[in-house]
């Protein structure tokens, strides 16, 4: 049996992932090699003073990289290099960063996408989804989207629908349409980057509106009305990005108000709206004259459809967004907007949907658990937390040790249009599996736990 003891003292971070990268470093410089037996795990516990249980996340941790194989009876060993495989040159980062919805089991995404398209393709008229189509999508596809729609804004004709690759796609032709170079646009404190980056394409100034605990403040907004005269505001009701604050139907009506008194147009962004299972009504259900409303698959499925419905104030306006999007990106994926018309009707995207539900309730369970102590806010359905930074971490600062650490996240000033905050986005749906989750957040307490200058390696 090996005698191998790890070197864990001047590693930062959870004991079993240091445990855990001592082990890889030490496979990295030769000092273990393939097929020798580890000591066991109380044995090793013994000897860096820690209890079993962290010896037995630290063996499993290394089981996931692939670094050891583990044997009913027998011990655990450092598994044998299969021919033209490598040795990981440091632990998997821990995806924190991108704001997408998990894919557990449950919504069979992968089946899903195999068996659907092969049914579409396999139909009597599945060849005219590799044709080109309409720009904003053809009559059925519309119809669908206008019934999917309908579950949030009640009944909207199909001839204010229309089909986009993609809620980006949609927002840069609206404000194509809304806006000229040099006029403004009022947005949230914090907004989506999105946003940041057409308005930097398009020489849009980006006025930003003060937010509390609901999001944009109305009387803010009016005060900007009046000083800027911006030809739009763009705002998400639900679970905003990053902030997760989601306006009451007062806090709507009032935005909605402001919005009427200065003859402004209103951008709904409802990318998280089919997620809670009870929803406040969407602004463009209370002042549908001045709403575009754009809600998308990407947050309540998959991003990989690149599919989202926009409806327009009129007709006129739906004509208008066809002619931005021919000339931006021709049409709308037919395949994909197929998929998504066929999950619609059939009910499989309210299925998907509601498996994603659930698990991003689950996944905001084991914030709270891990977490308990540092100051976020969240919704319980959503996908992503707003974590304020204890005292002694900058968010730069913090980005630098995290990577260091394995993690990825979005400090504040990603979103920031006007001033900024020491806080970060934390997103809770890249993560492959809860186990990992747990382990890039606990991972995130204990660093957060110590300050920048305890973790230093700079000497």
């Amino acid at each position: 049996m090996l005698s191998w003891t790890p070197r864990i003292e001047n590693r930062s971070g959870p004991k079993y992932l240091a445990i855990a990268e001592a082990l890889l470093a030490d496979l990295q410089s030769g000092h273990l090699k393939p097929g020798q037996r580890l000591p066991p795990q109380r044995q090793l516990a013994r000897e860096l003073g820690v209890d079993l249980t962290t010896v037995t996340r630290a063996f499993n941790e290394a089981r996931k990289m692939g670094l050891i194989d583990a044997n009913t009876g027998r011990g655990s060993y450092i598994r044998e290099v299969v021919p033209g495989q490598a040795i990981p040159e440091e632990l998997p980062v821990v995806d924190l960063s991108m704001n997408m919805p998990p894919q557990p089991r449950e919504a069979r995404l992968r089946e899903r996408i195999h068996e659907g398209v092969a049914g579409i393709l396999n139909s009597p008229q599945g060849l005219m989804c590799l044709h080109y189509q309409e720009s904003i999508g053809a009559g059925l596809d519309r119809a669908a989207g206008a019934r999917w729609l309908g579950l949030r804004l009640g009944r909207v004709s199909t001839d204010r629908v229309a089909v986009t690759a993609g809620a980006q796609t949609a927002l840069y032709t609206i404000m194509r349409i809304l806006t000229e170079p040099g006029e403004a646009i009022c947005a949230p404190d914090f907004t989506y980057p999105g946003l940041r980056a057409i308005a930097d394409q398009l020489k849009v100034r980006l006025v930003p509106i003060a937010m509390d605990e609901e999001g944009l403040d109305p009387a803010a907004l009016e005060e900007a009305c009046g000083r800027e005269k911006p030809k739009a505001v763009y705002c998400v009701p639900t679970i905003h990005n990053p902030t997760t604050a989601t306006m009451s139907l007062k806090r709507r009506e009032a935005i909605a108000g402001v919005a009427r008194r200065h003859g402004i147009a209103i951008i709904e962004d409802d990318a998280y709206g089919m997620l809670p299972r009870q929803s406040h009504t969407p602004i463009a259900a209370l002042a549908p004259e001045i709403v575009w409303h754009i809600a998308t698959l990407s947050k309540c499925a998959t991003p990989a459809l690149r599919t989202a419905y926009v409806v327009t104030p009129k007709l006129a306006d739906t004509l208008r967004l066809a002619a931005e999007i021919r000339a931006a990106c021709l049409m709308t994926p037919p395949l994909m907007v197929a998929l998504a018309s066929k999950w619609i009707l059939d009910g499989t995207l309210d299925a998907i949907t509601a498996a994603i539900r659930e698990e991003s309730a689950a996944r905001q369970i084991i914030a709270r658990r891990v977490l308990q102590g540092l100051e976020f806010q969240a919704h319980p359905e959503g996908h992503h937390l707003w974590l304020a930074l204890p005292e002694r971490w900058r968010r730069g600062d913090l980005n630098l040790y995290a990577r260091q650490s394995g993690l990825a996240l979005v400090p504040s000033e990603v979103f920031a249009v006007g001033s900024t905050v020491e806080a970060i986005r934390v997103s809770l749906g890249a993560a492959q599996s809860q186990a990992v989750l747990e382990r890039g957040l606990s991972l995130l307490a204990a660093v957060l736990a110590h300050g920048p200058s305890t973790l230093s390696s700079i000497v």
